[in-house]
């Protein structure tokens, strides 16, 4: 069982040994990158490359560890019991699994996608820390052992909003998804529009990449962004000579709002530009 990217998404070699290594010692494996470099759709790439179902944790600011194995609805509970409802005398009917025990229950082996974990409150990785271990929990309402059928391939992803506790990281295989050189760029855009026009293709890259370089820029412009921005160029039907000259009147590449996600950057950009119409 290898993992050597799929036609939808186009892994370094640095990559796949690091999907294969961590399915290879059964641990988690926690991926770090810029936001929009492909975190989570690796995850989702590797389910459907490996025949597998995909269960994703979508990580929030609220979101606690618990509710990762089950919550125990006490509040339904107390309202049935005051109609009268005879599931009442099984606590069982309100225990709500959560995404790890789904992932434990199934027959099949899964993927699991634990995405954003640096969203969460610092003690959420540690609060996981036994049961991705030993892929077992205990139910105290129940007084019963949920363990994994299959123990299966869990993908964590963080974007490094916050810094996770060592214990944890000593339990994950660790990769960095640097962001992609000129010729990998070429490849993503290939993939996503296989009949693009390669002209437009290399310019749209020349902005980006020199968008990218801009010192002191807030947010630089990331993988997703450039796919849209292409998506945008294609359904405007914008030709590559308006792309090199961009907008006479700001300066700044056509349809820029896809690339440049805030006013200080857009202002960044247009005052260097000015600078530059000065110097020229």
């Amino acid at each position: 069982m290898k993992f050597t990217g799929t036609e939808n998404y186009v892994a370094t070699d640095d990559l796949q040994m690091a999907v294969n290594a961590a399915i290879s010692l059964q641990r988690p494996l926690l991926i770090k990158g810029e936001p929009g470099t492909g975190k989570t759709l690796l995850a989702e790439e590797m389910a459907s490359a490996l025949g597998m179902r995909l269960i994703p944790w979508h990580i929030k600011s609220t979101t606690k560890a618990q509710q990762g194995l089950y919550e125990y609805d006490a509040v339904s509970r107390l309202r049935d019991s005051q109609l009268g409802d005879e599931k009442v005398k099984d606590i069982r009917n309100y225990i709500v699994k959560g995404k790890l025990w789904e992932a434990f229950e199934s027959d099949e082996q899964v993927v699991l996608l634990i995405d954003e974990i640096d969203k969460a409150d610092i003690e959420f990785p540690n609060d996981l820390l036994l049961e991705l271990d030993r892929m077992e929990f205990f139910v105290y309402e129940t007084q019963q052992y949920v363990k994994a059928k299959r123990r299966p391939i869990v993908v964590i992803t963080s974007n490094n909003e916050k810094e996770l506790p060592d214990a944890f990281l000593r339990r994950c295989f660790f990769h960095y998804i640097s962001f992609p050189d000129h010729d990998t760029m070429k490849d993503i855009v290939d993939v996503h529009f296989p009949n693009i026009q390669q002209e437009v293709v290399r310019d749209a890259l020349e902005v980006f990449f020199d968008v990218r370089k801009v010192p002191g820029l807030k947010k630089k412009p990331s993988t997703s962004e450039l796919i849209d921005w292409l998506k945008l160029l294609m359904a405007d039907e914008l030709s590559a000579k308006v792309l090199q000259e961009g907008e006479s009147s700001s300066a700044l590449p056509p349809l820029y709002g896809a690339l440049v996600k805030n006013e200080q950057d857009v202002h960044l950009l247009q005052k260097l530009a000015f600078m530059a119409r000065r110097r020229g």
